[in-house]
């Protein structure tokens, strides 16, 4: 894998892990969309981002598929977005929506707090395999959806990242269809 895709890929599983804990805290239970972009970053990580979307667009059907099934083991539909975004659809049970404390979504080996404020929560979670860790809030727009904006840490083969995600969250409806719950 090219570190730009290695990039990429870590990108978009922080993304997925920094969000979906969130998304048990009183929620509707079905199929959810989030849209996550990274507001600001290295200028090497904006830059390899781009680059490894443009990789991702080019890539073959097969490689697509297997990132794609990778996602989809995990409960996560991902889908690229035009203007440089990331946009996943999951999938909550009534059980994973009922429980706060979940950690749904989460490759790898991971912990995650999450205290309430008004309006919302503050989100902790630190991950290995791969290495990351994060903190933001979540501000809930009744059970529907949500806000967010994290701080991201990782490491892409050895080399430390920071960025910013923000994202948004809407319950879409209650049969989430061929999406499988998160794990």
């Amino acid at each position: 894998m090219s570190t730009l895709r290695a990039r990429f890929t870590v990108c978009c599983i922080a993304l997925a892990s920094a969000a979906l804990p969130a998304a048990a805290a009183g929620l509707k239970p079905g199929l959810w969309e989030m849209t996550s972009k990274v507001a600001s970053a290295s200028p090497e990580t904006m830059s390899a981002l781009a680059v490894a979307q443009r990789e991702m667009a080019n890539m073959s059907a097969e490689q697509r598929r297997t990132i794609e099934q990778a996602l989809a083991n995990q409960g996560v539909k991902m889908d690229l977005g035009a203007t440089g975004g990331v946009k996943l659809n999951f999938c909550l049970t009534p059980e994973q929506a009922a429980d706060p404390t979940f950690p749904a979504g989460q490759p790898g080996q991971c912990s995650s707090t999450r205290t309430k404020v008004p309006g919302g929560m503050n989100v902790t979670f630190k991950c290995d395999k791969p290495r990351s860790a994060g903190s933001g809030q979540v501000i809930f727009e009744g059970d529907s959806g949500f806000t967010m904006r994290m701080n991201v840490d990782s490491t892409v083969q050895g080399q430390s990242q920071q960025m910013t995600v923000e994202s948004a969250g809407r319950w879409l409806k209650r049969d989430c269809g061929n999406v499988q719950p998160v794990r």
